[in-house]
Protein backbone atom coordinates (compact mmCIF):
# COMPACT_ATOMS: atom_id res chain seq x y z
CA UNK A 1 0.00 0.00 0.00
CA UNK A 2 0.79 3.58 -0.61
CA UNK A 3 1.58 5.45 2.73
CA UNK A 4 0.20 8.87 2.96
CA UNK A 5 2.60 12.01 3.26
CA UNK A 6 2.31 12.38 6.99
CA UNK A 7 2.81 8.50 7.70
CA UNK A 8 6.55 8.24 5.04
CA UNK A 9 6.90 11.67 7.27
CA UNK A 10 7.09 10.14 10.73
CA UNK A 11 8.70 6.79 9.29
CA UNK A 12 11.31 8.67 7.21
CA UNK A 13 12.70 10.10 11.40
CA UNK A 14 12.59 6.60 12.45
CA UNK A 15 15.23 5.53 10.31
CA UNK A 16 17.62 6.00 12.74
CA UNK A 17 17.79 6.07 16.44
CA UNK A 18 15.17 6.84 18.92
CA UNK A 19 16.08 6.58 22.57
CA UNK A 20 12.65 7.74 23.95
CA UNK A 21 10.30 5.00 23.87
CA UNK A 22 6.82 5.93 23.08
CA UNK A 23 4.70 2.84 22.48
CA UNK A 24 3.61 -0.34 23.77
CA UNK A 25 6.70 -2.74 22.04
CA UNK A 26 10.35 -2.11 23.22
CA UNK A 27 13.22 -4.07 23.05
CA UNK A 28 16.27 -2.80 24.57
CA UNK A 29 19.77 -3.62 22.80
CA UNK A 30 23.24 -3.48 24.40
CA UNK A 31 26.41 -5.13 24.10
CA UNK A 32 28.87 -6.74 26.61
CA UNK A 33 32.85 -5.55 27.40
CA UNK A 34 33.59 -9.00 26.87
CA UNK A 35 32.14 -8.85 23.22
CA UNK A 36 34.14 -5.25 22.62
CA UNK A 37 35.35 -3.14 25.09
CA UNK A 38 35.71 -0.13 23.02
CA UNK A 39 32.65 2.73 21.65
CA UNK A 40 31.47 1.59 18.27
CA UNK A 41 29.66 3.15 15.39
CA UNK A 42 27.87 1.17 13.23
CA UNK A 43 24.04 -0.48 12.08
CA UNK A 44 22.44 -1.59 15.08
CA UNK A 45 19.79 -4.21 13.57
CA UNK A 46 16.92 -6.17 15.48
CA UNK A 47 16.37 -9.49 14.04
CA UNK A 48 12.88 -11.19 14.89
CA UNK A 49 11.80 -15.15 13.44
CA UNK A 50 8.93 -17.42 13.06
CA UNK A 51 10.95 -19.91 11.47
CA UNK A 52 13.86 -22.31 14.05
CA UNK A 53 15.66 -23.82 11.13
CA UNK A 54 18.58 -21.10 11.09
CA UNK A 55 18.99 -17.90 13.11
CA UNK A 56 17.23 -14.42 12.46
CA UNK A 57 20.56 -13.02 10.98
CA UNK A 58 20.64 -15.69 7.81
CA UNK A 59 16.62 -15.18 7.19
CA UNK A 60 16.93 -12.10 5.77
CA UNK A 61 15.78 -10.97 1.96
CA UNK A 62 13.46 -9.44 -0.14
CA UNK A 63 11.46 -12.50 -0.70
CA UNK A 64 8.28 -14.18 0.16
CA UNK A 65 9.99 -16.11 3.10
CA UNK A 66 12.08 -13.71 4.75
CA UNK A 67 11.85 -12.73 8.39
CA UNK A 68 11.66 -9.44 10.38
CA UNK A 69 14.85 -6.93 10.72
CA UNK A 70 14.46 -3.26 12.04
CA UNK A 71 17.31 -1.13 12.28
CA UNK A 72 19.22 2.37 13.49
CA UNK A 73 22.38 4.09 13.05
CA UNK A 74 24.87 4.42 15.88
CA UNK A 75 27.35 6.27 16.53
CA UNK A 76 29.98 5.95 19.85
CA UNK A 77 28.28 2.85 20.94
CA UNK A 78 29.48 2.36 24.35
CA UNK A 79 29.86 -1.36 26.29
CA UNK A 80 26.59 -1.48 28.39
CA UNK A 81 25.03 1.41 26.97
CA UNK A 82 21.20 0.08 26.38
CA UNK A 83 19.55 1.39 23.04
CA UNK A 84 15.49 0.86 22.40
CA UNK A 85 14.04 -0.67 19.51
CA UNK A 86 10.77 1.00 19.46
CA UNK A 87 7.42 1.94 17.21
CA UNK A 88 8.86 4.34 15.75
CA UNK A 89 12.15 2.51 14.86
CA UNK A 90 11.77 1.66 10.86
CA UNK A 91 11.45 -1.75 9.97
CA UNK A 92 10.58 -4.01 6.90
CA UNK A 93 8.77 -6.00 5.79
CA UNK A 94 6.86 -4.36 8.89
CA UNK A 95 7.59 -0.68 9.02
CA UNK A 96 7.06 -0.73 12.58
CA UNK A 97 7.27 -3.04 15.28
CA UNK A 98 3.29 -1.72 15.86
CA UNK A 99 2.59 -4.10 12.93
CA UNK A 100 4.19 -7.11 13.92
CA UNK A 101 1.50 -9.66 14.52
CA UNK A 102 1.09 -11.01 18.05
CA UNK A 103 3.01 -14.55 18.41
CA UNK A 104 5.82 -16.15 19.50
CA UNK A 105 9.79 -14.85 18.14
CA UNK A 106 12.77 -15.38 18.12
CA UNK A 107 15.19 -12.40 18.63
CA UNK A 108 18.34 -11.30 17.89
CA UNK A 109 20.49 -8.05 17.56
CA UNK A 110 23.58 -7.44 15.27
CA UNK A 111 25.85 -4.61 15.32
CA UNK A 112 27.19 -4.19 11.67
CA UNK A 113 30.20 -2.07 12.71
CA UNK A 114 31.73 0.88 10.76
CA UNK A 115 35.31 2.32 10.19
CA UNK A 116 36.31 5.89 9.60
CA UNK A 117 37.83 7.21 6.00
CA UNK A 118 39.21 10.30 5.12
CA UNK A 119 39.14 10.24 1.37
CA UNK A 120 41.11 12.07 -0.38
CA UNK A 121 38.36 14.43 -1.43
CA UNK A 122 38.32 16.03 1.55
CA UNK A 123 35.18 13.91 2.82
CA UNK A 124 35.26 11.58 6.21
CA UNK A 125 32.88 9.12 6.13
CA UNK A 126 32.10 6.20 8.29
CA UNK A 127 31.46 2.38 6.10
CA UNK A 128 31.48 -1.62 6.88
CA UNK A 129 35.10 -2.57 5.66
CA UNK A 130 35.25 -6.02 4.45
CA UNK A 131 36.60 -7.98 6.32
CA UNK A 132 37.28 -11.04 3.85
CA UNK A 133 33.44 -12.34 3.40
CA UNK A 134 32.65 -10.22 0.81
CA UNK A 135 30.55 -7.74 2.87
CA UNK A 136 28.23 -9.53 4.09
CA UNK A 137 26.78 -8.07 7.22
CA UNK A 138 25.45 -11.64 8.85
CA UNK A 139 28.40 -12.88 8.70
CA UNK A 140 31.29 -10.24 8.74
CA UNK A 141 34.04 -10.72 11.12
CA UNK A 142 34.09 -8.43 14.26
CA UNK A 143 30.29 -7.85 13.57
CA UNK A 144 28.59 -8.29 17.17
CA UNK A 145 25.91 -10.46 17.93
CA UNK A 146 23.86 -12.38 20.48
CA UNK A 147 22.69 -16.02 21.06
CA UNK A 148 18.75 -15.93 19.84
CA UNK A 149 15.58 -16.44 22.23
CA UNK A 150 12.53 -17.00 22.35
CA UNK A 151 10.37 -13.80 23.14
CA UNK A 152 6.44 -13.51 22.93
CA UNK A 153 4.98 -10.76 21.78
CA UNK A 154 1.14 -10.11 22.68
CA UNK A 155 -1.32 -7.85 22.05
CA UNK A 156 -0.45 -5.44 24.67
CA UNK A 157 2.95 -5.01 23.49
CA UNK A 158 6.39 -6.36 24.88
CA UNK A 159 8.19 -4.40 27.06
CA UNK A 160 11.70 -5.00 29.59
CA UNK A 161 13.20 -7.21 26.98
CA UNK A 162 16.86 -7.44 27.00
CA UNK A 163 19.37 -8.55 24.23
CA UNK A 164 22.89 -8.66 25.17
CA UNK A 165 25.45 -9.28 21.95
CA UNK A 166 28.20 -11.45 23.67
CA UNK A 167 29.79 -12.85 20.90
CA UNK A 168 31.89 -11.71 18.06
CA UNK A 169 31.87 -13.36 14.17
CA UNK A 170 35.68 -14.37 13.91
CA UNK A 171 37.94 -13.84 11.28
CA UNK A 172 37.55 -15.94 8.31
CA UNK A 173 40.75 -17.82 7.12
CA UNK A 174 42.53 -17.18 3.71
CA UNK A 175 42.51 -20.09 1.12
CA UNK A 176 45.66 -22.02 0.75
CA UNK A 177 47.46 -22.46 -2.37
CA UNK A 178 47.51 -25.56 -4.38
CA UNK A 179 49.35 -27.11 -7.63
CA UNK A 180 47.07 -25.22 -9.73
CA UNK A 181 45.20 -22.35 -7.79
CA UNK A 182 47.71 -19.71 -6.32
CA UNK A 183 46.16 -16.48 -4.65
CA UNK A 184 47.99 -13.50 -4.46
CA UNK A 185 46.94 -9.90 -2.71
CA UNK A 186 48.73 -6.28 -3.19
CA UNK A 187 48.68 -3.06 -2.33
CA UNK A 188 46.84 -0.72 -4.48
CA UNK A 189 48.48 2.49 -4.78
CA UNK A 190 45.65 4.12 -6.32
CA UNK A 191 42.99 3.09 -4.12
CA UNK A 192 45.14 3.56 -0.91
CA UNK A 193 45.23 7.14 -1.60
CA UNK A 194 41.45 7.62 -2.52
CA UNK A 195 40.68 5.94 0.72
CA UNK A 196 43.07 7.26 3.38
CA UNK A 197 44.41 4.13 4.21
CA UNK A 198 46.11 1.10 2.59
CA UNK A 199 44.04 -0.54 0.63
CA UNK A 200 44.03 -4.12 -1.56
CA UNK A 201 43.33 -6.35 -4.29
CA UNK A 202 43.42 -9.93 -4.87
CA UNK A 203 42.97 -12.46 -7.26
CA UNK A 204 42.64 -16.45 -7.54
CA UNK A 205 45.11 -17.28 -10.51
CA UNK A 206 44.11 -20.97 -12.04
CA UNK A 207 47.63 -22.38 -13.53
CA UNK A 208 48.08 -24.34 -17.03
CA UNK A 209 48.65 -27.58 -17.30
CA UNK A 210 52.82 -27.81 -17.66
CA UNK A 211 53.23 -24.33 -16.17
CA UNK A 212 56.37 -25.32 -14.13
CA UNK A 213 57.29 -27.84 -16.93
CA UNK A 214 57.33 -24.81 -19.24
CA UNK A 215 59.14 -21.78 -18.28
CA UNK A 216 59.48 -20.68 -21.92
CA UNK A 217 55.38 -20.85 -22.68
CA UNK A 218 53.57 -17.20 -22.57
CA UNK A 219 49.94 -17.21 -21.25
CA UNK A 220 46.94 -15.24 -22.54
CA UNK A 221 44.42 -14.18 -19.36
CA UNK A 222 40.94 -14.60 -19.25
CA UNK A 223 39.19 -12.81 -16.38
CA UNK A 224 36.62 -13.98 -14.84
CA UNK A 225 34.47 -10.87 -13.26
CA UNK A 226 31.62 -11.31 -10.64
CA UNK A 227 30.96 -11.14 -7.03
CA UNK A 228 33.38 -11.65 -4.47
CA UNK A 229 34.81 -15.52 -4.68
CA UNK A 230 36.54 -16.76 -1.43
CA UNK A 231 38.22 -19.11 -3.50
CA UNK A 232 38.73 -19.94 -7.59
CA UNK A 233 35.38 -21.45 -8.16
CA UNK A 234 34.10 -24.47 -10.12
CA UNK A 235 37.67 -26.46 -9.96
CA UNK A 236 38.58 -29.29 -8.37
CA UNK A 237 40.67 -32.29 -8.44
CA UNK A 238 38.91 -35.28 -7.12
CA UNK A 239 35.45 -36.89 -8.06
CA UNK A 240 32.42 -35.93 -5.88
CA UNK A 241 32.71 -36.76 -2.59
CA UNK A 242 31.00 -40.11 -2.01
CA UNK A 243 29.22 -39.70 1.67
CA UNK A 244 28.07 -35.87 0.25
CA UNK A 245 24.25 -35.75 1.42
CA UNK A 246 22.12 -34.83 -2.07
CA UNK A 247 20.31 -31.46 -1.87
CA UNK A 248 17.87 -29.99 -3.36
CA UNK A 249 17.58 -26.81 -5.36
CA UNK A 250 14.68 -24.78 -5.24
CA UNK A 251 15.38 -22.33 -7.43
CA UNK A 252 16.22 -24.77 -10.35
CA UNK A 253 13.72 -27.43 -9.32
CA UNK A 254 16.81 -29.74 -9.70
CA UNK A 255 17.86 -33.06 -6.84
CA UNK A 256 21.44 -33.25 -5.32
CA UNK A 257 22.52 -29.92 -7.10
CA UNK A 258 25.61 -29.77 -4.61
CA UNK A 259 26.21 -33.19 -6.67
CA UNK A 260 26.32 -31.66 -9.83
CA UNK A 261 28.63 -28.86 -9.03
CA UNK A 262 31.01 -31.16 -8.01
CA UNK A 263 30.97 -32.91 -11.16
CA UNK A 264 30.93 -30.17 -13.01
CA UNK A 265 34.02 -29.04 -11.24
CA UNK A 266 35.90 -32.12 -11.64
CA UNK A 267 34.93 -32.25 -15.26
CA UNK A 268 36.34 -28.81 -15.46
CA UNK A 269 39.80 -30.01 -13.83
CA UNK A 270 39.69 -33.24 -16.43
CA UNK A 271 39.29 -30.77 -19.65
CA UNK A 272 41.50 -28.35 -18.06
CA UNK A 273 44.50 -31.02 -18.51
CA UNK A 274 43.43 -32.64 -22.16
CA UNK A 275 45.93 -32.08 -24.86
CA UNK A 276 43.75 -30.14 -27.28
CA UNK A 277 42.79 -27.38 -24.44
CA UNK A 278 44.50 -24.37 -24.99
CA UNK A 279 46.89 -23.11 -21.72
CA UNK A 280 45.37 -20.32 -20.39
CA UNK A 281 45.94 -18.14 -17.24
CA UNK A 282 42.30 -17.74 -15.38
CA UNK A 283 41.57 -15.15 -12.48
CA UNK A 284 38.79 -13.98 -10.61
CA UNK A 285 39.27 -10.73 -8.71
CA UNK A 286 39.31 -10.12 -5.19
CA UNK A 287 37.74 -6.31 -4.86
CA UNK A 288 35.42 -5.30 -2.57
CA UNK A 289 34.72 -2.19 -0.99
CA UNK A 290 33.49 -0.50 2.21
CA UNK A 291 30.10 -0.60 -0.28
CA UNK A 292 29.97 -4.15 -2.15
CA UNK A 293 31.35 -7.44 -2.36
CA UNK A 294 33.17 -5.66 -5.40
CA UNK A 295 33.48 -2.47 -7.01
CA UNK A 296 32.24 -2.71 -10.21
CA UNK A 297 35.78 -2.70 -11.78
CA UNK A 298 35.01 1.11 -12.98
CA UNK A 299 36.26 4.39 -11.47
CA UNK A 300 33.87 6.40 -9.52
CA UNK A 301 33.16 8.75 -7.94
CA UNK A 302 32.43 7.57 -3.86
CA UNK A 303 34.26 4.21 -4.13
CA UNK A 304 37.69 5.35 -6.23
CA UNK A 305 39.72 4.57 -9.50
CA UNK A 306 38.92 0.47 -9.42
CA UNK A 307 38.89 1.04 -12.50
CA UNK A 308 42.11 2.04 -13.69
CA UNK A 309 43.00 0.26 -10.61
CA UNK A 310 42.33 -3.56 -11.33
CA UNK A 311 43.83 -2.73 -15.60
CA UNK A 312 46.57 -1.24 -14.53
CA UNK A 313 47.99 -2.14 -11.51
CA UNK A 314 46.25 -5.67 -10.87
CA UNK A 315 46.61 -7.46 -14.15
CA UNK A 316 49.66 -6.50 -15.04
CA UNK A 317 51.42 -7.79 -11.87
CA UNK A 318 49.18 -10.58 -12.39
CA UNK A 319 51.22 -11.08 -16.42
CA UNK A 320 54.40 -10.49 -14.97
CA UNK A 321 54.26 -12.85 -12.31
CA UNK A 322 52.65 -15.37 -13.71
CA UNK A 323 54.40 -15.35 -17.20
CA UNK A 324 51.03 -13.42 -18.98
CA UNK A 325 51.42 -12.37 -22.79
CA UNK A 326 51.06 -8.92 -21.60
CA UNK A 327 49.55 -7.48 -24.68
CA UNK A 328 45.73 -6.22 -25.52
CA UNK A 329 45.20 -8.54 -28.06
CA UNK A 330 45.77 -11.87 -25.53
CA UNK A 331 42.87 -10.72 -22.40
CA UNK A 332 39.67 -11.54 -22.48
CA UNK A 333 37.18 -10.70 -20.36
CA UNK A 334 33.62 -12.33 -18.89
CA UNK A 335 31.20 -13.03 -16.17
CA UNK A 336 27.38 -13.06 -15.13
CA UNK A 337 24.96 -10.57 -13.75
CA UNK A 338 27.02 -8.41 -12.03
CA UNK A 339 29.96 -9.65 -14.03
CA UNK A 340 28.22 -9.43 -17.02
CA UNK A 341 27.90 -5.66 -16.46
CA UNK A 342 31.79 -4.99 -15.51
CA UNK A 343 32.67 -7.24 -18.19
CA UNK A 344 30.95 -4.94 -20.76
CA UNK A 345 31.83 -1.51 -19.10
CA UNK A 346 35.68 -2.46 -18.81
CA UNK A 347 36.20 -3.46 -22.33
CA UNK A 348 33.99 -0.36 -23.30
CA UNK A 349 36.09 1.90 -20.82
CA UNK A 350 39.59 0.53 -21.87
CA UNK A 351 38.92 -0.70 -25.37
CA UNK A 352 42.65 -1.36 -26.15
CA UNK A 353 43.77 -3.08 -23.32
CA UNK A 354 41.13 -6.29 -23.89
CA UNK A 355 40.30 -8.41 -26.88
CA UNK A 356 36.73 -9.52 -25.86
CA UNK A 357 34.37 -9.28 -23.86
CA UNK A 358 31.72 -12.01 -22.96
CA UNK A 359 28.66 -10.46 -20.99
CA UNK A 360 26.02 -12.78 -19.77
CA UNK A 361 22.96 -11.82 -18.43
CA UNK A 362 24.07 -8.10 -17.26
CA UNK A 363 23.06 -5.80 -14.56
CA UNK A 364 21.34 -2.57 -16.72
CA UNK A 365 23.52 -1.60 -19.79
CA UNK A 366 20.56 1.27 -20.43
CA UNK A 367 19.03 2.96 -18.15
CA UNK A 368 16.01 3.50 -19.71
CA UNK A 369 15.47 -0.17 -18.50
CA UNK A 370 17.05 0.46 -15.18
CA UNK A 371 15.11 -3.22 -14.39
CA UNK A 372 11.73 -1.75 -14.80
CA UNK A 373 12.28 2.33 -14.63
CA UNK A 374 13.12 4.48 -17.13
CA UNK A 375 15.19 6.34 -15.03
CA UNK A 376 15.19 9.51 -17.55
CA UNK A 377 11.22 9.69 -18.48
CA UNK A 378 9.93 8.50 -15.23
CA UNK A 379 9.25 10.34 -12.11
CA UNK A 380 8.47 7.39 -9.66
CA UNK A 381 10.52 3.97 -9.42
CA UNK A 382 7.83 2.52 -7.24
CA UNK A 383 4.75 3.20 -8.79
CA UNK A 384 3.39 3.36 -12.60
CA UNK A 385 2.29 6.85 -13.09
CA UNK A 386 -1.48 6.89 -12.93
CA UNK A 387 -4.18 9.34 -12.30
CA UNK A 388 -6.53 6.52 -10.45
CA UNK A 389 -5.20 3.42 -10.12
CA UNK A 390 -2.20 2.34 -7.84
CA UNK A 391 0.68 -0.67 -8.74
CA UNK A 392 4.15 -1.27 -8.01
CA UNK A 393 7.13 -2.22 -9.97
CA UNK A 394 7.74 -5.44 -9.69
CA UNK A 395 11.55 -6.24 -9.31
CA UNK A 396 11.68 -9.98 -9.58
CA UNK A 397 10.00 -12.65 -11.13
CA UNK A 398 10.05 -16.27 -12.24
CA UNK A 399 10.42 -18.24 -15.46
CA UNK A 400 6.32 -18.13 -16.25
CA UNK A 401 6.44 -14.61 -14.87
CA UNK A 402 5.03 -14.86 -10.93
CA UNK A 403 6.73 -11.83 -9.01
CA UNK A 404 7.83 -12.44 -5.70
CA UNK A 405 9.34 -8.65 -4.74
CA UNK A 406 9.02 -5.25 -5.72
CA UNK A 407 11.39 -2.57 -6.13
CA UNK A 408 10.15 -0.51 -3.57
CA UNK A 409 10.28 -3.88 -0.99
CA UNK A 410 14.09 -4.15 -2.14
CA UNK A 411 14.61 -0.65 -1.36
CA UNK A 412 12.95 -0.56 1.82
CA UNK A 413 14.86 -3.68 2.96
CA UNK A 414 18.38 -1.80 1.94
CA UNK A 415 16.89 1.59 3.95
CA UNK A 416 16.85 -0.67 6.72
CA UNK A 417 20.30 -2.74 6.66
CA UNK A 418 21.82 0.70 5.96
CA UNK A 419 21.54 4.46 5.28
CA UNK A 420 23.45 6.77 2.91
CA UNK A 421 24.00 3.78 0.31
CA UNK A 422 25.40 1.81 3.29
CA UNK A 423 23.30 -1.59 3.39
CA UNK A 424 25.92 -3.78 1.39
CA UNK A 425 22.94 -4.47 -1.18
CA UNK A 426 22.13 -4.14 -5.18
CA UNK A 427 20.75 -1.00 -5.46
CA UNK A 428 22.84 0.90 -2.89
CA UNK A 429 25.96 -0.61 -4.57
CA UNK A 430 24.70 0.70 -8.23
CA UNK A 431 24.38 4.32 -6.24
CA UNK A 432 27.60 4.08 -4.70
CA UNK A 433 29.10 3.44 -8.42
CA UNK A 434 27.04 5.27 -10.56
CA UNK A 435 26.13 8.48 -8.63
CA UNK A 436 27.88 11.75 -8.11
CA UNK A 437 29.64 12.29 -4.73
CA UNK A 438 27.04 13.94 -2.36
CA UNK A 439 28.18 17.00 0.05
CA UNK A 440 28.65 14.53 2.76
CA UNK A 441 31.01 12.15 1.18
CA UNK A 442 28.37 9.82 0.30
CA UNK A 443 26.64 8.83 -3.21
CA UNK A 444 24.02 11.34 -3.99
CA UNK A 445 20.62 9.56 -4.25
CA UNK A 446 19.26 8.13 -7.98
CA UNK A 447 15.43 8.44 -6.30
CA UNK A 448 14.36 9.40 -2.98
CA UNK A 449 14.92 5.82 -0.87
CA UNK A 450 11.18 6.26 1.25
CA UNK A 451 8.98 7.38 -1.51
CA UNK A 452 10.93 6.50 -5.01
CA UNK A 453 10.73 9.72 -6.53
CA UNK A 454 13.61 9.89 -9.11
CA UNK A 455 16.18 13.01 -8.93
CA UNK A 456 16.47 13.98 -12.50
CA UNK A 457 20.58 15.47 -12.47
CA UNK A 458 21.49 12.65 -10.89
CA UNK A 459 19.75 10.29 -13.69
CA UNK A 460 21.79 12.42 -16.11
CA UNK A 461 24.90 11.81 -14.22
CA UNK A 462 24.50 8.56 -14.60
CA UNK A 463 23.51 8.67 -18.52
CA UNK A 464 27.01 10.33 -19.36
CA UNK A 465 29.12 8.46 -17.23
CA UNK A 466 27.73 4.49 -17.08
CA UNK A 467 24.80 4.36 -19.29
CA UNK A 468 26.74 1.56 -21.52
CA UNK A 469 24.47 2.03 -24.55
CA UNK A 470 24.12 5.76 -24.30
CA UNK A 471 27.99 6.16 -24.10
CA UNK A 472 28.69 3.65 -26.85
CA UNK A 473 25.96 5.35 -29.27
CA UNK A 474 27.59 8.54 -27.69
CA UNK A 475 31.29 7.80 -28.62
CA UNK A 476 30.58 4.79 -31.77
CA UNK A 477 32.82 7.62 -33.76
CA UNK A 478 35.89 6.94 -31.47
CA UNK A 479 34.99 3.28 -30.34
CA UNK A 480 33.62 1.75 -32.87
CA UNK A 481 36.88 0.43 -34.96
CA UNK A 482 38.64 -0.49 -31.36
CA UNK A 483 35.42 -2.46 -30.17
CA UNK A 484 34.74 -4.36 -33.27
CA UNK A 485 34.00 -7.81 -33.15
CA UNK A 486 35.03 -7.66 -28.94
CA UNK A 487 30.84 -7.48 -27.65
CA UNK A 488 29.43 -10.61 -27.07
CA UNK A 489 26.05 -10.57 -24.83
CA UNK A 490 23.83 -12.80 -23.75
CA UNK A 491 20.76 -12.81 -21.45
CA UNK A 492 17.00 -15.00 -21.03
CA UNK A 493 14.12 -13.68 -22.32
CA UNK A 494 12.68 -14.24 -18.43
CA UNK A 495 15.39 -12.77 -16.77
CA UNK A 496 14.48 -13.17 -13.14
CA UNK A 497 15.22 -9.00 -12.60
CA UNK A 498 13.89 -8.01 -16.35
CA UNK A 499 17.69 -7.05 -17.37
CA UNK A 500 16.60 -8.51 -21.14
CA UNK A 501 14.99 -5.16 -21.30
CA UNK A 502 18.20 -3.23 -21.51
CA UNK A 503 19.59 -6.17 -23.61
CA UNK A 504 16.93 -5.33 -26.15
CA UNK A 505 17.79 -2.19 -26.68
CA UNK A 506 21.42 -2.22 -26.75
CA UNK A 507 21.00 -4.88 -29.18
CA UNK A 508 18.97 -2.35 -31.45
CA UNK A 509 22.06 0.16 -31.33
CA UNK A 510 24.66 -2.16 -32.19
CA UNK A 511 22.57 -4.10 -35.07
CA UNK A 512 22.04 -0.37 -36.56
CA UNK A 513 25.71 0.48 -36.63
CA UNK A 514 27.54 0.18 -39.98
CA UNK A 515 30.14 2.54 -39.27
CA UNK A 516 31.70 -0.06 -38.71
CA UNK A 517 29.29 -3.04 -37.64
CA UNK A 518 29.70 -3.78 -34.39
CA UNK A 519 30.61 -7.68 -35.77
CA UNK A 520 29.88 -9.38 -32.15
CA UNK A 521 26.90 -11.48 -30.79
CA UNK A 522 23.58 -10.87 -28.54
CA UNK A 523 21.61 -13.67 -27.96
CA UNK A 524 18.78 -15.34 -25.94
CA UNK A 525 17.55 -18.02 -24.31
CA UNK A 526 13.71 -18.77 -24.76
CA UNK A 527 12.07 -19.03 -20.95
CA UNK A 528 15.34 -18.79 -19.39
CA UNK A 529 15.70 -17.07 -16.18
CA UNK A 530 19.17 -14.97 -14.56
CA UNK A 531 22.68 -16.52 -15.27
CA UNK A 532 21.95 -17.91 -18.52
CA UNK A 533 25.44 -17.08 -20.55
CA UNK A 534 24.36 -18.45 -23.75
CA UNK A 535 24.68 -22.07 -24.34
CA UNK A 536 21.20 -23.16 -26.19
CA UNK A 537 22.25 -26.70 -25.76
CA UNK A 538 22.12 -26.99 -21.70
CA UNK A 539 19.63 -26.23 -18.82
CA UNK A 540 20.99 -23.21 -17.04
CA UNK A 541 21.37 -25.42 -13.75
CA UNK A 542 24.31 -26.57 -15.84
CA UNK A 543 25.64 -23.82 -18.54
CA UNK A 544 26.35 -21.49 -15.62
CA UNK A 545 28.77 -24.22 -14.30
CA UNK A 546 30.86 -23.47 -17.26
CA UNK A 547 31.91 -20.28 -17.60
CA UNK A 548 35.60 -21.19 -17.06
CA UNK A 549 35.24 -23.55 -20.96
CA UNK A 550 32.47 -22.49 -23.06
CA UNK A 551 33.78 -19.35 -24.63
CA UNK A 552 37.31 -20.00 -25.07
CA UNK A 553 36.19 -21.31 -28.98
CA UNK A 554 35.28 -18.01 -29.37
CA UNK A 555 38.11 -17.30 -27.71
CA UNK A 556 40.39 -19.01 -30.06
CA UNK A 557 38.59 -17.45 -32.81
CA UNK A 558 38.85 -14.28 -31.80
CA UNK A 559 43.07 -14.48 -31.59
CA UNK A 560 42.95 -15.97 -34.92
CA UNK A 561 41.66 -12.98 -36.63
CA UNK A 562 42.99 -10.35 -34.56
CA UNK A 563 46.70 -11.05 -33.51
CA UNK A 564 49.04 -8.88 -34.57
CA UNK A 565 51.95 -10.04 -36.84
CA UNK A 566 54.43 -11.78 -34.94
CA UNK A 567 52.71 -12.25 -31.97
CA UNK A 568 53.08 -15.80 -29.90
CA UNK A 569 50.97 -17.99 -31.04
CA UNK A 570 52.93 -21.00 -30.20
CA UNK A 571 54.27 -21.09 -26.70
CA UNK A 572 50.95 -21.70 -25.24
CA UNK A 573 49.89 -24.25 -27.15
CA UNK A 574 51.74 -27.19 -26.30
CA UNK A 575 50.16 -30.62 -25.23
Amino acid sequence: MKYPLIVLALIWLCVTSCENPTGGRTIGVSFSENANGQSLDGRLLLLLSTNDEKEPRFQINAGLHTQLVFGMDVEGMQPGQQLIFDETTFGFPYPSLADVPPGEYDVQALLHTYETFNLSTGHTVKLPMDNGEGQQWNRSPGNLYSTPFKITIGDNGVKDVDVVMDQVIPPIEEPQDTEWVKHIKIKSEKLSKFWGRDMYLGAHVLLPKGFEEHPEAKYPLMIFHGHFPEDFGGFRTSPPDSDLKPNYSARFGVEGYNIIQQQEAYDFYKRWNEPDFPRFLIIEIQHPTPYYDDSYAVNSASQGPYGDAITHELVPYIEERFRGIGEGWSRFLYGGSTGGWEALAVQVNYPDEYNGCFAACPDPIDFRAYCLTNIYEDKNAYYYESEHKEREVPAHRDYLGHVQTTTREYNHLELVLGTKSRSGQQWDIWEATYSPQGDDGYPKRLWDKMTGDINPEVANYWKENYDLRYILERDWDKLGERLKGKIHIYCGDMDNYYLNNAVYLMEDFLESTTNPYYGGEVDYGDRAEHCWNGDQENPNHISRLRYNSMYVPKIMERIAESAPKNADLTSWRYQ
